[in-house]
């Protein structure tokens, strides 16, 4: 470690660490500090069945804690987790509240199930119950096709995540297929999980929306 790396004094104000000395503390931390790992997706408080009482879901918490995880970022549960975050001995919880799906088009008690028509209406609700994100569900299997389709049309999808950026919250997306790939990109949203149906085109349209995000922020 070079000298420059080496930090001299260090204070830790309402649970954050700053390298500026606090005018009114003037204790600084003696001893080592390590950094704990991040869970970036994970969903404490839901099981296979759906949402699970507060005893489980302290158990999906401890269990990442237990495995060196310090911050987890739940991307969507049907159960108010926000408790966690007053217990000392749990890790730190992001939360996207619960998911918004099609009407019976996601796994069954997961999701609020929703038509076009209330999508930014749940929107607003869930950016304010979550912290910070909101959770849609982009596609899944369509019965009437028997195959993967999308689940919004684009221009409320739009409407929707402008709706949640009002609310000063960001949008984080399921999506395996190529169109809702397409479509969440081109209305706009702030992330994207699983994404398996990237290809050339949505891979360079998400770099540039990064880009334009980062330097937003």
């Amino acid at each position: 470690m070079s000298p420059e790396e080496v930090v001299g004094a260090m204070w830790v104000v309402d649970g954050r660490v700053t390298f500026d000395r606090p005018s009114s503390v003037d204790h600084r931390l003696n001893g080592f500090v390590l950094p704990g790992l991040v869970d970036a997706h994970c969903h404490v408080g839901l099981e296979a069945t759906g949402g699970v009482d507060n005893e489980r879901a302290r158990e999906h918490a401890e269990r990442d804690r237990d495995a060196g995880a310090l911050l987890l970022r739940d991307a969507g549960s049907p159960v108010d987790t926000s408790w966690i975050n007053d217990e000392v001995d749990l890790p730190r919880l992001i939360r996207a509240g619960r998911h918004i799906a099609r009407t019976k088009r996601y796994i069954r008690n997961f999701a609020h199930e929703i038509e076009p028509e209330l999508l930014v209406e749940y929107v607003r609700v869930q950016a304010k119950r979550g912290d910070g994100w909101v959770k849609l569900v982009g596609d899944w299997i369509d019965r009437e096709t028997g195959d993967l389709n999308t689940c919004w049309p684009r221009d409320v999808l739009t409407l929707a995540i402008a709706a949640a950026h009002d609310e000063g919250a960001r949008v984080t997306a399921h999506c395996f297929g190529e169109e809702s790939l397409r479509d969440f990109v081109a209305a706009g949203t702030d992330c994207i999980e699983h994404a398996t149906g990237l290809r050339s085109d949505t891979i360079d349209s998400f770099a540039k929306l990064a880009s334009l995000s980062c330097r937003r922020s």
